[in-house]
């Protein structure tokens, strides 16, 4: 059972995941139970139009861990920020629903835990990580990370995915990012490095539960559109 002020929160956020996210709840509480962590879970719902909403009310119900929040429209970045912003927690874990890798949560609080890490990235891209998505996939996130390098001198090799971090050294740049939706994750990584935080990537092994709930080649005008946002956020804003 979770404590007024938890250690951990893991932040997920949900679109239309009807389909596992009772099963994928379930799951990660079990696999988390063996650490003895003392821990919440934030559900950060965005706009989603089947039954996610109720299944995550229920879950919250059943399990005095869990916790959910709405934004009320179709937006990632907003659903993490919100959720990073809510959490109770001294470490923040940021994770997918249709990956839910508590491999990599262990792995990245006791690389927190040091002290010597304050920003532990899981990397599909790095040596040694295990990307198993379609092709397509993957090269999109190779040609994105190279578009970040280029257009803002990225340092890292992944933005999106899971992430895991120290609240209050984190939440400053939490609170200066500028743009959501798609870009959110890629701005507050970005800005981390900008800002002088400890960073370090871990590989990870990315098995997808479920096809993506928006198609890749829908995504790509927003995507672009958004990186010039993010350009001018970091190069003209600062």
């Amino acid at each position: 059972m979770t404590s007024a002020s938890p250690r951990i929160t893991i932040v997920i956020p949900i679109f239309n995941e009807e389909g596992i996210l009772r099963a994928a709840v379930v799951d990660l509480r079990e696999r988390l139970a063996p650490l003895g962590w003392d821990y919440e879970l934030v559900l950060a719902e965005n706009g989603s139009r089947d039954r996610t909403v109720a299944i995550a009310r229920e879950l919250s119900e059943k399990y005095p861990e869990v916790r959910t929040l709405s934004v009320g429209e179709p937006n990632y970045g907003r659903a993490l920020r919100e959720g990073i912003l809510a959490a109770r927690g001294e470490l923040v874990l940021c994770d997918e629903i249709d990956l839910c890798d508590a491999d990599f949560h262990q792995r990245a609080v006791s690389l927190l835990d040091s002290g010597e890490v304050e920003l532990v990235i899981g990397s599909k891209l790095i040596g040694g990580a295990e990307d198993e998505r379609p092709l397509l996939r993957h090269v999109a996130s190779v040609v994105y990370t190279g578009m970040l390098r280029g257009l803002l001198g990225f340092q890292g090799t992944d933005t999106h995915g899971l992430k895991a971090f120290r609240r209050a050294r984190l939440l400053p740049v939490v609170e200066s990012c500028l743009v959501d939706k798609d870009v959110f994750a890629s701005e507050l990584v970005i800005r981390a490095y900008r800002s002088g935080v400890r960073v370090q990537e871990i590989p990870i092994r990315v098995l997808e539960k479920r096809p993506p709930s928006i198609n890749l080649f829908k995504r790509v005008p927003n995507v672009l559109k958004s990186l010039g946002k993010l350009t001018w956020a970091i190069r003209v804003r600062g």
